[in-house]
C-alpha cells in the first residue's frame, strides 16, 4: 500500500474508533440528565439510583473516548501536514475551539458533578449535569463546523497559498455543518436508546428482582428512541438536498452518470481519477433499511409499554426471543454509525478540502513503513481501548443498580475502596 493509501486508513481508523464512543456519549449524557432532574424534582430513591446507573456507563465511555480524540488531533499533524499548512487557520480555529469546550469547560463540570455527590446542593448538582450536556453538544457542533468546511468550503480567501477566514458567520451557518448536526444528534439519542433497550432487555431474561427500576428505564429509552427515530430519518434524506458534486456518485450512480461527471472534473482539473470509489456505495442501503426498522421498531414499542407489556407479554417464548433479539442486536447502530462516517468522507475523494485540495496534495511526505508502524500501534491502542470500553460497560451492566460505584463515596452503602469495575 502506498504512504497516502496507509495514512488514509490510520485516520480512517482513528475517527471511526472516536466516533462511536462519541455517539453513545452523547446519546446518554441528555436521559442521565433527565434522570438527575427528576431525583431533584421529586427526591425519589429510584431516580437517584436511575441516574448513578445509567452516569457510570457513560463516564466510562466518555473516559475511553477521550483517549482516543487526544490520539486523532495527532493525526493532522503527523500524516496530514499539506492539510494543516493549507488550511489550518480556517480548519483549526473551530477545532482549538472545540478542545477549550470538551476538554476545559466538559470535562471541568464532568469532574464537578462525578465528585460532587453529597457534597453539591441538589440543584447545584444537577445544574452540572445539564452544563456537560451543552457543552458536549457545543463540542459536536464546532467539531461539525470543522468538518463541514472539508465538505463545502466557505467564509475563506485564498491568500499566498494558505486558507484564510473571511467570514466567520459564513463558516458557522455552513449548511454542511448544520445539516449534519441536525442528522447526528437524534442519530445519537437513538443509539443510546438501542443500548438502553438491550441492557434491559438482558435483565428481563434474566428474571431481575429490580424490574420497577428496569421498566422505568425502558419507557424513557422507548419514548427517546420514537422520537429520535423520526428525525434521524428526516434529517437524514434532508441532506440530499444540498450533496456536493460527484457525492452523490457515492449513493451508486451509474457508469454514464460517473463517466460524465469525470470528463467534467479532468476539464476543470485536468487528468485524475475524480469520482468517489464505487465500493462505498453499499452504505447507503444499509443505513436506508436499518433507519426505517429503529423507526418501526421504537414506535411499535410505544404500545408494548401500556401495561407494561413488554416483559408481561404471552407466550413466553415469544417474549424472550425479542428479548434476546434487542440484546444481540444492540451493536448494530454502531456499524450503521460508520458506514454513515464513510459515505460522508469517502464519497467526497479525492478531495480533502471539497474542490480545493486533494488527498494527495494533503499526505505528509513520510516512508511507507513509518506510517505501517504508527497504523499497526495505534490501530492495537484502539482495539484495546474499545474492548476495555465495552468490557466496563458490560461489566457494570450485568450488576444492574446495586454496588452502584458512581456517587458512593461518603454514602456508607457501599465500600469506600470499590474500584470502578468492582466486582459482580
Amino acid at each position: 500500500m502506498s504512504v497516502l493509501d496507509l495514512s488514509r486508513l490510520q485516520f480512517a481508523l482513528t475517527a471511526i474508533f472516536h466516533f462511536l464512543f462519541v455517539v453513545l456519549t452523547l446519546g446518554l449524557a441528555p436521559v442521565v440528565a433527565f434522570f438527575q432532574t427528576r431525583w431533584a424534582v421529586t427526591g425519589k430513591e429510584v431516580h437517584e439510583r436511575l441516574t448513578r446507573f445509567w452516569g457510570q456507563l457513560y463516564i466510562v465511555n466518555y473516559a475511553m473516548g477521550i483517549v482516543v480524540g487526544l490520539a486523532m488531533e495527532f493525526q493532522f499533524g503527523l500524516h496530514w501536514s499539506g492539510l494543516m499548512t493549507f488550511a489550518g487557520d480556517v480548519f483549526g480555529a473551530p477545532l482549538a475551539t472545540e478542545t477549550l469546550v470538551a476538554f476545559f469547560l466538559e470535562s471541568t463540570f464532568l469532574g464537578m458533578w462525578i465528585f460532587g455527590w453529597n457534597r453539591l446542593n441538589r440543584w447545584v448538582h444537577t445544574t452540572l449535569i445539564w452544563l456537560v450536556v451543552l457543552t458536549a453538544y457545543l463540542s459536536a457542533f464546532w467539531v461539525m463546523v470543522a468538518n463541514g468546511f472539508l465538505q463545502n468550503p466557505v467564509g475563506h480567501v485564498v491568500e499566498d497559498g494558505v486558507a484564510r477566514i473571511d467570514d466567520f458567520g459564513a463558516l458557522l451557518t455552513n449548511q454542511q455543518a448544520i445539516g449534519a448536526l441536525l442528522h447526528i444528534v437524534p442519530v445519537c439519542l437513538l443509539t443510546g436508546s438501542v443500548v438502553m433497550v438491550g441492557i434491559c432487555s438482558w435483565h428481563f431474561l434474566r428474571g431481575t428482582p429490580d424490574v420497577d427500576f428496569f421498566r422505568r428505564s425502558l419507557r424513557v429509552a422507548v419514548v427517546v428512541g420514537a422520537a429520535a427515530a423520526v428525525f434521524a430519518v428526516g434529517n437524514g434524506y434532508a441532506q440530499f438536498g444540498y450533496l456536493t458534486d460527484g457525492k452523490e456518485l457515492a449513493f451508486g450512480g451509474s457508469a454514464a452518470e460517473r463517466a460524465e461527471f469525470q470528463a467534467e472534473m479532468e476539464a476543470l482539473h485536468g487528468p485524475g481519477d475524480w469520482t468517489p470509489p464505487t465500493w462505498i456505495s453499499f452504505a447507503w442501503p444499509l443505513m436506508e433499511i436499518s433507519g426505517t426498522l429503529y423507526m418501526s421498531i421504537f414506535f411499535g414499542l410505544l404500545f408494548f409499554l401500556v401495561k407494561n407489556a413488554f416483559d408481561r407479554t404471552r407466550p413466553a417464548w415469544l417474549r424472550r426471543f425479542w428479548h434476546r433479539f434487542y440484546v444481540w442486536t444492540l451493536p448494530w447502530p454502531f456499524v450503521v454509525v460508520a458506514c454513515g462516517w464513510l459515505l460522508r468522507e469517502v464519497g467526497r475523494q479525492p478531495w480533502v478540502v471539497y474542490g480545493e485540495l486533494t488527498t494527495a496534495e494533503a499526505v505528509s511526505g513520510h516512508e511507507a513503513g513509518t506510517v505501517l508502524t504508527s497504523l499497526v500501534l495505534f490501530g492495537l491502542l484502539f482495539a484495546t481501548l474499545a474492548a476495555l470500553d465495552w468490557w466496563l460497560i458490560a461489566r457494570l451492566a450485568r450488576r444492574g443498580p446495586h454496588d452502584l460505584v458512581l456517587g458512593s463515596d461518603g454514602i456508607g452503602r457501599e465500600e469506600p475502596e470499590l474500584v470502578l469495575a468492582g466486582r459482580d
